[in-house]
């Protein structure tokens, strides 16, 4: 089978995205054939790299917030989702975007994934950061939420939603049927309603909607509990309640090996799962690690979709 036909959108120029691009476009042939979606200026010569963007980015500093970086970003992402949509590339992988410049180029979304969403027209869908040496992927019920707003989005729909979702997507990534533990909202699991009833009432329902389905799920458990070693290996995806919740587990578990996967979408998505670090941006410092795993693993994603069209 030939190589998946992948873009990596270069995200916010004024941050990492460039360096990491650089450094890994040698190891990046194994797995695809990559064109870079950005700006050309930022990259050695030879790589190939597409510009559909008209923001001018000749005065754009390293490491500082600009209207111009973020509608780069966008364009270029957007350009990424329409040539996927009309099936001229197999897969995107996205490097960092910095969200206060979506914000200043007036672009209102909070990331990658809700603009993914609503440009593919696709309402269910979830985060998944992936570890393919756990083995494990974690899908986010809430997102880019603030805390004290995820009560209202944490319902027995939305949780069986990520199920449903890990269950789709875990056999493409390991070939085999997914087993899913789903994670507590509460301390302790609520410890019998002491500290809570969502476990009960939201949580609980849901995954016995999903084994009602025919989907091997476990839950609620607690949070602090679910991803020590002996919980791990009964499962190969879990379920985290909001987004720290998982991505504290991951990143410590995993480090750089972590990769972010858009499920849900009718396209192939995959992203490095770090920001855009303009701290150390331009200093040469930045790891590529995280964005070799993540052509590694989109590739594999492209691979299996294309493999079951008819």
């Amino acid at each position: 089978m030939t190589l998946p036909r992948l873009l990596v959108t270069m995200g916010d120029v004024a941050g990492i995205g460039p360096e990491i691009i650089a450094k890994a476009w040698p190891s990046l042939a194994a797995h695809a054939i990559a064109t870079v979606v950005g700006d050309p200026t930022r990259l050695p010569p030879g790589i190939p790299c597409v510009n559909p963007s008209q923001s001018n980015l000749s005065r754009v500093p390293v490491g500082v917030v600009t209207a111009e970086a973020g509608r780069a970003a966008y364009d270029w992402l957007c350009f990424a989702i329409d040539e996927c949509l009309a099936g001229r590339a197999d897969g995107i992988v996205t490097c960092p975007l910095h969200k206060e410049g979506l914000h200043a180029a007036g672009i209102d979304y909070p990331g990658h994934t809700e603009i993914l969403a609503d440009r593919t027209g696709t309402s269910a869908f979830a985060m998944l950061l992936y570890d393919d040496e756990l083995p494990l992927a974690v899908a986010h019920v809430t997102l880019h939420r603030s805390l004290r707003s995820i009560f209202e989005h944490v319902t027995t729909a939305t949780v069986l939603e990520k199920i449903r979702l890990l269950h789709d997507i875990v056999p493409r990534l390991l070939d085999r049927p997914a087993r899913i533990g789903v994670a507590a909202l509460n301390p302790h699991a609520s410890d019998g309603g002491l500290f809570g009833n969502e476990e009960a009432t939201i949580i609980r329902p849901a995954v016995e909607a999903a084994l009602s389905e025919g989907i091997s799920a476990d839950g609620p458990i607690a949070s602090d509990a679910i991803f020590l070693p002996h919980n791990r290996a009964k499962f190969d995806g879990v379920v985290a309640m909001y987004h720290d919740q998982g991505h504290i587990a991951m990143k410590l578990l995993g480090g750089r090996r972590a990769v972010n996967i858009a499920a849900g979408l009718p396209i192939v998505r995959t992203s490095v799962a770090h920001g855009t670090a303009y701290d150390i941006a331009g200093k040469g410092l930045a790891d590529a690690s995280s964005l070799v795993s993540a052509v590694r693993v989109a590739a594999k994603l492209a691979k299996s979709r294309l493999m079951a069209k008819p």
